[in-house]
């Protein structure tokens, strides 16, 4: 562990705390004596405090800002700021997220019901375990745990695990107040509660976009009412609203230049999902290098294999491929540009299958990209390629998805031919989906696809996908399997 380091944001939100808040970033100062922290950075938010708490703050900056000679506080970067009113303690943890830059992040409530030496125990898991998210639980074995609130534990209790139902988690404490997350990751998913409602919103969203979640046992010294514990059984009725909300949405990313908000939405639809890779199965070797994976939505259907490597140039899938491939000694995850040979991993047998779907539609050199395929390619080798069909329909959510072009049967076949393939067949492949891209893109000009669309196609999938070939409509797209002729002997 001596060799690897980490950086961390510690985000404290804070509301009337002004007789604890002083001691508590007293403590978090202990996380400079950590060894393998590079560095620290501590964002204070006093969430529109009406006591004494943004005049106990400015003391403490000042003297924090430019610290005495302790070299191990020096260690820490301090940054302080305020709403001018009450937000909430979802709304106070968006603003210091906003600044944290850290490869962690980490929730410090300003009060002394969790202290700043179990973090450590959380941490070490990222770098032992290469994890995404790490709770701390106080109900799992731990030190020691003031005796306090049976009700209030009933309570937890019961929305972890209906939480756990929702996510199909084993979590013991989905309302801990220590979680620690790596800050890419956090940034990318967007949050909308303002209170204690952001507990569950992040549980559940970090459960679908399938991080790597885990749990150590923490200490804890809760508080009574008496003495200003804030959460109470409203909110607990509030969260109820919050994990059906969660439940049913697919709002996990936020809105980048890769169209991950539309692919989080496809990807609702797992039973076309397994009619896709059902289709190019039989044409898939044992050596298979996928480009465009995604988050693994076809790599799940078509491994194992004797070697898969799965790329993506999204950092974001990147990750949650990872995570698919952690326990899969036959699964590789790398960064790959479709348009760029050098970034094309190679392996000690050439590939026999290269799957590439819906990606050369998305790139400005079509031909450079088919023609890179074709080079990492053993001979006789099989390129799989899906693309869009139809330039005719080409309209909003092309422009949202990022597409350049629409192909047809011959443009694709004259694609493939310049690339040095031959055809060895050309799929269509779903009819009725020409008709929803035509209505949604063309006519109704829709930047995204309804959720009730898309889980009404993947109810009707199985019955679709027996009737597709016999539809009278274009395809939605087109699958060709190509060859690279065999080299002369």
């Amino acid at each position: 562990m001596a060799s690897k380091a980490i950086s961390l944001s510690v985000l404290v939100p804070a509301y009337n705390e002004q007789h604890l808040v002083t001691e508590c970033l007293n403590r978090v100062t202990l996380l400079a004596e950590c060894d393998f922290l590079s560095s620290i950075e501590v964002i204070v938010v006093d969430d529109g405090s009406t006591d004494l708490t943004p005049q106990v703050l400015a003391d403490y900056a000042r003297a924090r800002v430019q610290p005495p000679g302790d070299g191990a506080v020096q260690r820490i970067q301090w940054s302080f700021c305020r709403h001018p009113r009450n937000l909430g303690k979802g709304a106070a943890i968006r603003t210091a997220l906003e600044k944290a830059t850290g490869d962690v992040t980490v929730i410090q409530d300003a009060d002394l019901e969790y202290h700043p030496r179990d973090l450590v125990k959380l941490l070490t898991v990222f770098l032992e375990h290469d994890a995404d998210a790490v709770f701390g639980s106080r109900f799992v074995s731990s030190g020691a745990r003031r005796v306090l609130l049976f009700r209030h534990q009933l309570g937890n209790k019961f929305l972890t695990f209906l939480c756990n139902l929702i996510t199909n988690l084993n979590l013991t404490d989905v309302w801990t107040g220590y979680k620690a997350i790596r800050t890419k990751l956090f940034k990318s998913i967007p949050l909308a509660a303002n209170d204690f409602r952001l507990e569950p919103e992040i549980t559940i969203k970090l459960a679908k976009r399938q991080a790597r979640i885990f749990e150590v046992p923490i200490s804890y010294f809760g508080r009574s009412y008496q003495e200003g514990k804030k959460i109470g059984w409203v909110d607990g009725v509030l969260a109820l609203g919050v994990m059906l909300r969660c439940a049913i949405s697919d709002d996990i990313y936020q809105a980048d230049e890769h169209g991950s908000r539309m692919l989080a939405r496809l990807a609702r639809a797992p039973r076309f999902n397994a009619w896709m890779a059902d289709t190019i199965r039989p044409y898939c070797g044992e050596r298979v290098l996928e480009i465009g994976s995604g988050v693994g939505n076809l790599t799940r259907r078509l491994i194992p294999r004797t070697k898969y490597v799965a790329s993506d140039i999204n950092p974001l899938y990147l990750q949650t491929l990872a995570n698919l491939g952690a326990d899969r000694p036959y699964m590789e995850t790398v960064y790959c540009d479709v348009t760029d040979l050098s970034s094309f991993p190679r392996i000690d047998a050439e590939y026999d299958t290269v799957i590439c779907l819906n990606v050369i539609e998305h790139v400005e050199d079509d031909r450079t990209a088919l023609t890179n395929i074709n080079r990492v390619l053993s001979s006789s080798g099989r390129a799989i390629i899906l693309v869009p069909q139809g330039p005719g329909n080409m309209g909003t959510l092309d422009e949202v998805l990022g597409h350049r072009r629409r192909y047809t049967r011959q443009t694709l076949s004259t694609l493939a031919s310049k690339c040095g393939f031959s055809v060895s067949r050309m799929i269509e492949f779903n009819r009725i989906g020409t008709l929803a891209w035509f209505l949604n893109g063309k006519v109704l000009r829709r930047r995204r696809f309804g959720l009730g669309q898309i889980l009404l196609l993947d109810l009707l999938t199985p019955l679709l996908r027996h009737l597709d070939a016999a539809l009278p409509l274009p395809p939605l797209s087109l699958i060709a399997v190509l060859e690279r002729p065999k080299s002369p002997t």
